[in-house]
């Protein structure tokens, strides 16, 4: 082995085993014991396997062949794994594990009891293999519903969240190693070394996130776990809240969570857990309601704004942002709504 493959086997090695050792941080010292870092713990295992055997094959083609079934065999778990954590993160509802992980497991220890890598290549190659591959791409594309509103918020040019950050950065490293593999002919069959930049990057995203004052990226939806917020609080914010809206302060475009809660004089974290679980929405949607209300207002109202403009004026960055908004609350785009209060 030259200078330039031994340096490239170290790189891609160094990809794999550094993505288990980021498993065990997840499922031994994270500071939260929750379901969402065991399922990015198992996620980051299964990988690493896949990788590994990638790597030895790519340097060692007389790689024992148990090896090469078990490499194979965990890409199938790392789709269900990706859909497991982003759901876990993203959704409060329960999910059944069971139902993405079992079926899977028993399906590939079967056909590989029937059909051993050693003397079914071609079966492994042509057949196995690829439906494994469609499976994964399968889960990438059902999980995207998960991300879908974080795409939205970029959209309207809104901040992201580290933990929205963090859930983009996992969704399209996993994307992209597969298409790696995907088109693996074409790449010398080595992802090892793509690997090794995505995981890098996962480390420095986490150091520099722990680093953050207030920054709890694995734990941002169960904050609110064993915290009630009793009925008097409740009356306070909700009244708080109606003044807010009746001073119009979400026509500011710069309005936050936080200038809300400091306007209120409560904590952003009890704010935002009394508009989650007693609104049953986010800060944001609430923020586009109340400014959609107003358009609503300044619709009805013969005036020399054009429709843009009103966006503008009701907090709005852009005219898309407005459009979208609006057709998501009313069903009904600007001009439509204008034309049937018209009539």
């Amino acid at each position: 082995m030259n200078a330039d493959n031994q340096l490239l086997f170290f790189f891609s090695a160094l990809g794999g085993f550094n993505g288990i050792i980021l498993s065990a941080y997840f499922a031994l010292m994270a500071s939260k014991k929750s379901s969402s870092n065991y399922y990015l713990s198992l996620l980051m295992l299964v990988l690493s396997i896949r990788i590994i055997k990638s790597v030895f094959f790519y340097f060692n083609p007389n790689l024992a062949n148990i090896f090469i079934q078990i490499g194979l065999s965990g890409c199938i778990l790392i789709g269900p794994f990706l859909y497991l954590y982003l759901k876990s993160t993203t959704d409060y509802a329960k999910t059944n594990w069971k139902v993405h992980v079992l079926p899977y497991i028993l399906g590939i220890t079967m056909l590989g009891a029937l059909y051993p890598y050693v003397d079914h290549r071609a079966i492994w190659s042509e057949w196995i293999v690829f439906g494994i591959y469609l499976q994964w791409l399968a889960y990438i594309i059902v999980s995207f519903k998960f991300i879908k509103l974080i795409f939205q918020k970029i959209k309207e040019k809104e901040s992201l969240k580290n933990i929205e950050v963090w859930l983009l950065s996992i969704y399209f490293g996993i994307l992209f190693i597969w298409l790696a593999y995907t088109i693996g002919s074409y790449t010398s069959y080595i992802v090892g070394a793509l690997s090794f930049t995505f995981i890098l990057y996962l480390i420095l995203l986490l150091i520099v996130f722990r680093y953050i004052k207030h920054s709890n990226i694995f734990e941002e939806k169960e904050r609110y776990k064993n915290k009630v917020i009793d009925e008097d609080t409740k009356l306070l914010i909700e009244q708080k809240l109606s003044m807010m809206v009746k001073k119009e302060l979400f026509l500011n475009s710069n309005f936050t969570l936080e200038e809300a809660a400091k306007e209120l004089k409560v904590s952003r974290h009890l704010l935002s857990q009394y508009v989650n679980e007693t609104l049953g929405k986010s800060f944001s949607d609430l923020i586009k309601e109340c400014r959609i209300e107003k358009a609503k207002e300044l619709l009805k109202i013969e005036s020399n704004h054009t429709i843009e403009g009103i966006g503008y004026d009701i907090g709005f960055n852009s005219k898309s942002s407005f459009f979208t908004a609006f057709k998501k609350i009313t069903g009904l785009t600007p001009a439509e709504y204008q034309k049937s209060i018209s009539k």
